[in-house]
């Protein structure tokens, strides 16, 4: 029997460590969770203090039992959790549920934490072993007390309030409040409308290249939607005062005024955190955070390289941007063996944290490994997991090279002595880290770099084409995934490693849609804001909410004490939950008498949406769908119902519209508006049915088996009655993007084949409106429209 029993969380990560521990260990793992707080009244009891009455799961009573049996005749009970708030909090949950006590000897407890899974990680951290760390036991629970305080005494209320809600949450409810707020800005803003002038110059030597007018009488002009509201500039407010000054312009001469050559530096991104982490993935790849979560779960517990399981990246929950010195040597001597000596800087580049709270007790992200090049774990990792790797890996090598060094070139034009017109390019001299890795961004930039030709002053130059452009502002974009958490990040909302559960449960709960990674507020989750807006406006307010972590952060230092914390919070929040139960919740007034009644009309929220209905009510009844008359006559569909024989009629439930029999409720027959389309292709699960074109509940096509619920097939990409030629699967897919364009793959995640049938769109270039010419009689000018942000 082994002397030691070493307990983790993953049974993946389990087998890694128990290879590398060798003889003596014993390690199993916990699946997570053993106790917790049970979703029901009196979970807290908070008349005894905030007692946590937390119960086992019935999942983990088997495991627990196991772990019991495990643990009779063991010298020594090793807990090796993960490494955060969460795994020290399940290791003393787990002394609690085997009935272990910590100070005793039989057996001896230690804590000990495994940043990376690798052999001499493993040796180091036995080494230092320690005890369970009460401060971050008490902020974990007090996080969890406060949730579920939050969660189960406002969820009741908003049930009762809003038809359709189903919960709230102390981190969930500000993200949706994100989200709504910006849509809101979004629907408030009005398009501006404004023109620039451009031109296409050339020299002597007939090389040309681009300039925009940029001052006029030494003030300068809006070139941007910022500009437009500094005074300072002048605007080009439409197309009549654009083609003027295109007409004074063009018989000026032109001649260089001054050019500037400068040397920039561009720095190399940080290496990865939990949340830089999540937007990078999402950004570059297109994962969601839950599944950029998932993966790196995978790639740190585990994975057989050929030469037995290794952990391939260190822990992927951390705040921490710094590495390791061993990380550091090793990153530089890849650098210069692959790139050479010019791209390791004379010193190692140290990073600081510059997110609110950061929890920096651990590394950045990064290969356990960093000589194991992505190109040598091909056969070893799936398509995404290697994708995943291969990110990681490129920003921790970037962030230990050489700075890029670009020479930017501004050249300032001459039209006339009135006229400023101006060139700007950048050409980039060095790469350094961008060799390797460009970090993305959220928006696109206007700025291109651009090779401009050798000018010097006082040179003369002619106009090949002279142009005004119109340009209308953009309202503020909606949140991606990657946006999203970035915000959260920087307001010190939450932990990044819950913003993935957070945005599911938004989209899980239809307050929002996440559609091509933007998130759409639904007309619930806009309900849910408003009424939480109005009578827990303190809850959902961003600096409020962001002190709350301050106050975790101070428990888990041991400057607060979390039970003091937690009454501070639950008295008036008690008093306000039993104020709004007598609260009568009402729509929004709109500026309509009722028809009917003459009072007041308000637009309202039912299970179906929303609609407008008559104040009076229940003495009046008056409704009328949102956007139209009142229509109390159905419509019925040619269709007939195939189980009665009846019309059938159209109608709209919270989903969309559909068809139900018209014979309701002697009959109850209903069926989508768009029946599913057979394509003819046997399914290649069940080899019994065959794949139907349909629409999901959100209006997204998807293609699955006949036989649903039996077979539970299904595919987002259009499915092809072709055989993959590389694994032999049974059908391949089609999917068009406007990154890859079209291409046709096999949907084994296994199978990597991928063909390319249209290639990615090229963005055309902008149409420019005619150059005038200097005709005795002027022919009508031609409106050319650009848009831009």
């Amino acid at each position: 029997m082994a002397n030691s029993l070493v307990i983790v969380e993953s049974p993946a990560k389990a087998k890694t460590i128990e290879k590398f521990l060798g003889k003596g260990y014993h390690v199993l793992a916990s699946y997570g969770h053993v106790r917790d707080l049970p979703s029901k009244d009196g979970s807290v009891d908070v008349e005894n203090d905030f007692l946590p009455k937390y119960i086992v799961s019935a999942k983990a009573k088997k495991q627990l039992a196991l772990l019991k049996k495990a643990l009779k005749g063991v010298d020594e009970l090793v807990l090796a959790t993960d490494p955060d708030r969460e795994g020290e909090a399940i290791a003393w949950h787990l002394l609690e549920a085997l009935g272990v006590d910590e100070k005793g000897d039989s057996p001896k407890v230690i804590r000990v934490v495994f940043h990376e899974i690798t052999k001499t990680a493993i040796a180091e951290a036995m080494a230092k072993p320690r005890k369970i760390s009460a401060e971050l036991v008490d902020a974990q629970q007090a996080r969890r007390i406060l949730d579920y305080l939050v969660g189960f005494n406002l969820s009741p209320v908003l049930w009762r309030k809003i038809p359709g809600s189903r919960s709230a949450g102390r981190v969930q409810s500000v993200a949706l409040r994100l989200i709504c707020e910006r849509e809101a800005e979004i629907e408030a803003f009005k398009a501006q409308e404004y023109w620039t002038i451009e031109a296409t110059m050339a020299n002597t030597e007939k090389t040309t290249f681009a300039a925009r007018l940029h001052a006029i009488d030494g003030q300068k002009v809006a070139a941007s939607a910022k500009h437009l509201e500094a005074s300072t500039y002048q605007v080009i407010a439409d197309q009549k005062a654009a083609e003027q000054l295109v007409e004074e312009i063009r018989p000026l001469p032109l001649q260089v005024s001054a050019v500037k050559r400068t040397e920039k530096k561009r720095r190399p991104a940080a290496p990865f955190t939990t949340s830089t982490l999540q937007q990078e993935a999402n950004r570059k790849l297109g994962f969601s955070a839950r599944k950029t979560m998932s993966l790196a779960q995978r790639l740190y517990e585990g994975v057989d390289t050929g030469e037995g399981l290794v952990g391939l990246i260190t822990y992927m929950r951390t705040d921490s941007v710094t590495l390791s010195n061993v990380a550091i040597d090793e990153a530089r001597q890849v650098i210069d063996e692959r790139y050479g000596k010019e791209y390791v800087p004379a010193k190692p580049r140290v990073y600081k944290s510059k997110a609110k709270n950061a929890q920096e007790a651990h590394e950045a992200i990064r290969p356990t490994g960093l000589a194991r090049h992505p190109e040598k774990l091909n056969t070893v990792l799936d398509r995404d997991e290697l994708r995943l790797y291969k990110l990681i890996w490129e920003r921790t090598i970037a962030s230990q090279m050489a700075d890029a060094l670009l020479d930017a070139t501004t050249i300032d034009i001459l039209a006339g002595e009135k006229f400023q017109f101006r060139s700007s390019g950048q050409v980039v001299r060095f790469p350094g880290f961008m060799k390797v890795y460009i970090e993305g961004k959220d928006t696109e930039s206007e700025e291109v770099a651009g090779l401009l030709p050798n000018l010097n002053e006082k040179e003369a130059l002619s106009f090949e084409e002279l142009v005004g452009e119109e340009h209308t502002t953009q309202p503020p974009p909606r949140y991606t995934e990657a946006s999203l958490v970035k915000i959260l990040e920087e307001y010190g909302i939450g932990r990044p490693s819950t913003y993935a559960a957070t945005m599911n449960t938004l989209v899980e709960r239809n307050y929002v849609q996440l559609i091509k990674r933007v998130f759409y507020p639904q007309d619930l989750g806009r309900e849910v804001i408003r009424f939480l807006m109005q009578c827990f406006n303190k809850y959902v307010d961003y600096q409020f909410t962001a002190n709350m972590e301050d106050d975790l952060d101070a428990i888990s230092l041991g400057k607060g004490e979390w039970k003091s914390f937690l009454r501070e919070f639950w008295v008036p929040f008690k008093q306000e939950v039993e104020g709004v139960k007598e609260v009568r919740f009402v729509g929004e007034p709109l500026d309509e008498k009722c028809p009917e009644c003459q009072e007041q009309l308000s637009k309202k929220f039912g299970r179906n949406g929303y609609f407008i209905a008559c104040d009076g009510y229940p003495e009046c009844k008056y409704t009328r769908p949102i956007n139209g008359e009142r229509n109390d006559e159905p419509v019925l569909s040619d269709e007939k119902c195939e189980k009665c024989g009846a019309l059938m009629q159209f109608k709209e439930g919270r989903y969309g519209k559909y068809l139900a029999c018209s014979a309701y409720p002697e009959c109850k027959n209903n069926q989508p508006l768009i029946k599913p389309k057979s394509l003819g292709i046997a399914c290649p699960s069940c080899k019994e049915g065959e794949i139907m074109e349909k629409k999901s509940r959100y209006g997204k096509i998807f293609y699955s088996c006949n036989r649903y619920p039996k077979c539970k097939y299904a595919l987002w990409d259009e499915p092809q009655e072709e055989p993959c030629p590389k694994c032999a699967f049974p059908l391949t897919v089609v999917k068009t993007t406007k990154r890859y364009g079209t291409v046709q793959k096999c949907p084994q995640e296994e199978c990597d084949y991928q063909v390319t049938l249209v290639e990615p769109e090229q963005k055309a270039p902008a149409k420019k409106a005619p150059a005038k010419k200097a005709p005795a009689k002027k022919p009508a000018a031609k409106k050319t429209v650009k848009k831009k942000a």
